[in-house]
């Protein structure tokens, strides 16, 4: 279905002022005072609208008009029953104005540049050309995407980007990449037997464990200023650190990425749906589960 410049306009303006309004109906007056038309070129084209079946209209004296199903694919836009609000800067300020209803990439065998569209809801002319927009994250993949505005299509509400940054988060669960086999440490152990575990198994940390509940952690840092202070046959349980943070294996890896970074740490006990320790996850178990796409990636140019 081919509508004119004025007739997108008017539906796009529509869409987002209904959006905003979280389902009321929009009179005509408030469209023409957003793009900015006379309130009977409104009426007039939404006449049309309706008879297409793109616009439904609501009487009463809260009336007015809501989109259609139809409406939303005459745009290319799918109507979300419930909508997540995808955050966006402009120039690293947020900037509610509009929201990005889907991202398509252009130049992707380019090994020069990459460019992205931005299909979009609201009123796009507040975005200058040559500003930095940033986009995410998105509700399931975490998607952050930054870039140069390099073009805009007013009439299609489409915002094309030179894009500087993309990030993703795998989807995966904790339980999928979290070390399963782990040691824990009694709570009765002294410092000096603590440091001969963490160095026989190799690793810089451990939580303390009682009947299956984790306590607390040591970790080699903890260690040092024990015996710093000349406490290296005190009881581990004395010592140790008892701020334990811990997260569900059910949980997906985006969460512990924002939990050790509000956190300020690099590793996370992992526990079941009743508390008790099923393993641990670190930052180096993020890294390399993200550094084996890239590596796959360039394995795979190379062939």
């Amino acid at each position: 279905m081919k509508l004119t410049p004025v007739q997108k306009e008017i539906l796009l303006t529509l869409i987002d002022l209904y959006r905003k309004s979280e389902g009321g109906a929009i009179k005509g007056e408030e469209i023409a005072e957003v793009i900015n038309r006379n309130p009977g070129t409104v009426r007039n084209q939404m006449q049309f609208l309706r008879s297409m079946g793109l616009v439904e209209g609501v009487p009463g004296p809260k009336g007015g008009y809501k989109p259609t199903a139809e409406g939303y694919k005459a745009l290319d836009f799918e109507k979300i029953e419930k909508e997540v609000e995808v955050p966006i800067k402009i120039n690293d300020k947020p900037f509610k104005e509009i929201s990005v209803a889907s991202i398509s990439f252009t130049d992707i065998p380019d090994p020069e540049k990459c460019q992205a569209s931005l299909h979009v809801i609201g009123n796009i002319r507040k975005v200058n050309i040559g500003s930095i927009i940033e986009v995410g994250p998105t509700p399931i993949n975490k998607l952050v995407i930054k870039g140069k505005v390099i073009a805009r299509d007013d009439i299609d509400n489409v915002i094309v980007i030179e894009t500087l940054e993309i990030i993703s988060v795998p989807r995966e669960k904790i339980k999928d990449l979290a070390t399963v086999k782990i040691k824990s440490l009694p709570p009765g152990i002294s410092v000096r037997e603590a440091a001969k575990i963490l160095i026989k198994e190799k690793i810089r940390g451990a939580p303390v464990v009682r009947d299956g509940m984790p306590i607390g952690i040591v970790s080699t840092y903890d260690i040092t200023k024990a015996v710093a202070q000349g406490k290296e046959n005190a009881i581990v349980e004395e010592m140790m650190n008892k701020n334990v943070v811990t997260i569900d294996e059910e949980a997906y890896l985006f969460l512990a990425i924002d939990r050790m970074n509000k956190e300020n740490i690099s590793r996370l006990i992992v526990v079941d749906d009743k508390g008790k320790v099923k393993g641990i996850i670190t930052r180096t178990d993020i890294l390399a589960r993200i550094g084996k796409v890239i590596t796959f990636g360039e394995s795979y140019s190379n062939r």
